[in-house]
């Protein structure tokens, strides 16, 4: 269970706003530290130069990292508080220490920005399973548009992610932009 991958996928850190959050400096390493459970566990965060960002907790009692929180098959109401309470300070400092990078295409990017700035809508993201899936809905909350990571092999005999965006649009719009798109290829 890597819960610091999974919070801070496709953030990007702004290390000023670490020193203001409460992060030390130390050589390379940002480190910030906090008391959690009544003082009985240290929460530890480093963000390294190299922008990796890893966190443990260690019990203060007996000074060892206690790492059952990273272990998905362990649970129950101490672990489970734990591991809530672990996630919840990850995700305040991605909050406010970290721009979050939507999608990861230029194109995507592009078409997130223009519907963004033009509707002023912002995508939303759904399933629990799916979390790189943005979708973007009109005011009857109704999607017209799907951002999506699938695995390119699904598509080809190719390896890695690709970013899929379909839209809805009504079928005379489709014949109307497909045939603007001929004519304009045929006047390069």
């Amino acid at each position: 269970m890597d819960i610091e991958k999974n919070i801070f996928k496709n953030a990007i850190v702004d290390f000023d706003k670490l020193i203001d959050y409460g992060f030390i400096k130390e050589v390379d390493d940002y480190i910030y530290t906090k008391n959690i459970l009544d003082n009985d566990f240290k929460v530890i965060i480093s963000i390294n130069k190299d922008k990796n960002i890893t966190g443990k907790i260690i019990d203060l009692d007996t000074n060892y990292e206690y790492s059952n929180i990273k272990v998905k098959s362990i649970n129950g109401e101490f672990i489970d508080n734990m591991r809530e309470e672990y996630q919840n300070i990850l995700v305040d400092i991605k909050d406010k220490c970290f721009h979050v990078n939507t999608f990861n295409s230029i194109q995507a990017k592009r078409i997130s920005d223009y519907i963004h700035n033009t509707y002023h809508d912002k995508p939303v993201f759904l399933w629990e399973k799916y979390p790189d899936f943005g979708v973007f809905r009109n005011k009857n909350n109704k999607w017209y548009a799907i951002f999506m990571n699938i695995d390119y092999s699904k598509l080809d005999k190719l390896k890695g992610d690709v970013e899929i965006v379909n839209v809805k649009c009504n079928h005379e719009l489709i014949e109307q932009l497909l045939l603007k798109k001929v004519i304009i290829q045929h006047t390069i």
